[in-house]
This record gives structure tokens, sequence and C-alpha cells, in this order.
């Protein structure tokens, strides 16, 4: 007697079979869905900022014992948010409005304190050179504070146009007078400018300012975390758009035979004689 295969068995092996590929296709979705999310989280650009330990009342003072130091992105930094350099000017400082755990403290929190000058954001030795830039080398406004960039310049000498990389991964502390990612017009975006203020040493800010008054200094903007060093060699313009002169046009190197005599090494075609009106070559 043959064997009889029940049809509720055979749905339930396909049910199974068909939720197990649905299962595995989930686990890989997932799975790339998580190693995108994590390959973003590793390419931000960190910041410290000082917060709060745990919840602290109006009038608590800030101390080593009431905040801590906490690593958030740059693009969710608030631009008014105490840094860890800055910590040591309000030590003892008393709280004007509540501060929740885990939270940045910003400098409106403070009694009696204002949020510091520009300057504050210089590490000592360091230098802010402001950069004028127009819609090319500003990358049409897509550099925000933060930002690394490198420096290109552009420059005539002897009759030749010359162009290479001035300083690289330059930091930018400013585009015009905007300091902080967050700041955006009323439609979301980022403000347009004309100059860009960047972190640099002494030496680097003359040697920006020299380049300013002989050429034109154009802006690239580098991909975060990248620090690789790139050529900085002196390139002729031409030379790069592969439109440098050829040997130069003169004096014809195709030997000429005179009169049926020797051709000598050196010999060139010399010049057709003018003829006057009267048929006769000039020089005769």
């Amino acid at each position: 007697m043959a064997f009889k295969i029940n049809r509720n068995w055979i749905v339930l092996a396909v049910a199974l079979g068909v939720g197990g590929l649905a299962a595995l296709g989930a686990k890989n979705y997932l799975g790339a869905q998580l190693a995108e999310i994590e390959a973003r989280e590793t390419n931000k650009v960190m910041v410290e900022l000082v917060v709060a330990k745990t919840d602290l009342e109006k009038g608590r003072s800030l101390t080593p014992e009431t905040v801590a130091v906490r690593a958030v992105p740059g693009e969710w930094a608030h631009s008014g948010a105490l840094t860890p350099q800055q910590f040591g000017r309000v030590e003892g400082a008393t709280l004007a409005y509540p501060a929740v755990a885990g939270e940045p403290i910003l400098w409106a929190q403070l009694e009696g304190e204002k949020a510091p000058s520009f300057s504050a954001r210089l590490a000592p030795g360091r230098r802010a050179v402001t950069v004028p830039v127009d819609e090319i080398s500003s990358l049409s406004g897509m550099v925000a504070p933060g930002d690394l960039i490198d420096i290109v310049v552009s420059v005539k000498k002897d009759k030749g146009n010359f162009t290479f990389a001035l300083l690289q991964g330059v930091p930018v502390l400013a585009t015009g007078t905007r300091v902080s990612q967050e700041e955006k017009d009323a439609e979301g975006r980022g403000r347009s400018f004309t100059t860009i203020t960047l972190d640099t040493t002494p030496d680097d800010a003359r040697r920006i300012i020299a380049a300013r008054e002989v050429g034109r200094v154009t802006a690239l903007l580098r991909a975060p975390n990248d620090t690789a060093t790139v050529s900085g060699a002196r390139s002729d313009a031409l030379a790069l758009l592969g439109l440098a002169s050829g040997p130069a046009f003169g004096a014809s190197t195709v030997p000429v035979i005179y009169g049926g005599g020797p051709i000598t090494e050196g010999q060139t075609m010399r010049p057709a004689r003018k003829a006057d009106p009267f048929g006769r070559e000039s020089g005769e």
C-alpha cells in the first residue's frame, strides 16, 4: 500500500520554509541598516561639552563634582554650550536656570555670565584669519564651521600661471558671521557667505595674507577625519590642463639644397624675398 502524505504537513512545511526565508531576509536587511548607521556615526566629528551629572536646580554651583564632560556630534552641539576649555572661567559660578542631567550647560544658564567672545574659540598660539571667497571657491555655501579645507593658490609669475596647495586640513572657524552649523535661514538652509575664517598658526596666517596679495585663493572641502597629505608641488596651470606650448615656432628644420651643393648641418630655410612692382626681388 502506497504511503499517503498528509496535505496539512505539506502546507506546514511550505509555511515554515517561507517564514525561514523571510526571517533570513529581515536579518540581512537589519544588519545592513545597522552597519550603515554605525558607519555614519563613525564619520561624525565629535566635540566635547560640559554637561550636568544630575539634575541641578537653580542656585547650584558648577564644580567638578556636579558636572562632567560628554562627547557629542558637532552638528548637534549648541553654539552657546560650555566647553571643557572654558570651564576654568566659570568654575564656582551659580546657575540662574535649572540644568537637566546629561544635557550641555549653556552660558545663558549662568548668573552674570556672558557667552565668550569669538577669540575664546582659539587655542593659545593660534590665529584666526579671514579669507574672501567667491561662489566657486566656497563650494556654493556648502562649507560649514568645523569642516576641514585645503587652501589652493593660483599665481601668475614670469609670464606663467602656477597652481599649488598652500595649506592642507585647515579647520574652518566661521563662514561669514556664522560660527555654528545650527545657524540656518528661514527655509532651513545654510546662509550664503563671502568669507571664511580659518584657524591657523601665525606663520600660516601670514602665508595666506601674502597669497591673497599676489594671487587667487580657493578652498577645497575635505571629508571628515581625512588627514591624507596631497602633493604641494607648484604646477604650471596650462600644463595641468594639457595646454602647455610645444616646440617654439621659428626656423624650419627642413634642409634646403642650394644650387645642388651639399647639405650642411644646421642649414635652415631662409625667408622668401619680396618682389617689387617691377618683378625684382629685394636685395638684388
